[in-house]
């Protein structure tokens, strides 16, 4: 592991506290860049679609970027890298449906949590006045929901966060589910926040057995695919909804489908890469 080229950094408050900097940066970056061109065009770009697209890429990419700068490059003298690499077809195959089940549970817990009230109504309302305001056009929210997030977001949370906590000794169930939180906690609302940490969890488990970003991210990339497909054409992100069949009927097949397959992928198979 010495010779690695992949460094062994370690993640701490004040990695953190970089890359909360990182994002604030980019986001900084992007407002005066909205503020020149009102300057110079009097248009404001924050009413085009493919305008927040734009910012999250901005404030993610400042964010790895400051904490490659910042961390990596002055503790391990080398630069920020991660495995990419493809597993074998098996393992696609264990851990898709691992994932799909996780999806209907989070479904399921997610839609016990009110959406009336004093508090969560008003709340609700709002979450669901942004989501639609993202949603106006399909192909920008594609692009920014399947491919942008999935990419940044690992590399973040799994790939910085998991990685550097495990490099630091952390034992690997500790770390996954406190990048997991930490996942839910930035999705700034309580229904989502539900589905990432449970969602994160899997992820987390997938890299750690793994050693790949790579799928975590088709995994993130699909959950986000079927969310986004469920929006467009029910309004809603519900597979209760789209199939017309109970909450608790998608609570068992969740559960069996995630039972079953962590079994075979984390017991019985015991699939596990080295990062060379």
């Amino acid at each position: 592991m010495e010779n690695s080229r992949y460094p062994k950094f370690t993640f701490t408050w004040a990695g953190g506290l970089v890359l909360l900097a990182g994002l604030v940066a980019g986001g900084m970056l992007v407002s005066f860049f909205n503020v020149f061109w009102m300057f110079i065009f009097k248009e404001n770009l924050q009413y085009r679609d493919w305008f927040f697209m734009l910012s999250n890429a901005v404030s993610f990419l400042s964010a790895i970027a400051f904490f490659d700068f910042f961390i990596v490059r002055r503790t391990t003298g080398k630069k920020l890298n991660f495995n990419f690499s493809p597993t074998n077809f098996y393992t696609y195959l264990l851990v898709f449906p691992l994932m799909i089940g996780m999806m209907f549970i989070a479904e399921f817990i997610t839609a016990q949590i009110p959406t009336t009230g004093p508090f969560f109504g008003k709340y609700y309302e709002f979450f669901n006045r942004l989501m639609e305001q993202l949603t106006d056009d399909p192909v920008i929210m594609i692009i920014t929901a399947v491919i942008c997030a999935p990419i940044f977001e690992e590399i973040i949370f799994r790939g910085i966060i998991q990685k550097g906590l495990m490099n630091k000794g952390v034992e690997p169930y500790k770390a996954i589910i406190f990048a997991s939180v930490i996942f839910g906690v930035v999705h700034a609302n309580p229904w989502q926040f539900v589905g990432a940490v449970l969602l994160g969890c899997v992820l987390g488990l997938v890299y750690y057995k793994t050693k790949s970003l790579l799928l975590p991210m088709l995994l993130h990339g699909f959950n986000n695919l079927c969310s986004s497909l469920l929006m467009i054409y029910t309004k809603n992100e519900s597979f209760a909804d789209c199939f017309k069949i109970p909450e608790w009927v998608i609570l068992i097949m969740g559960v069996i489908l995630f039972s079953l397959f962590y079994y075979l992928f984390v017991k019985k198979n015991k699939v596990y890469y080295l990062e060379i």
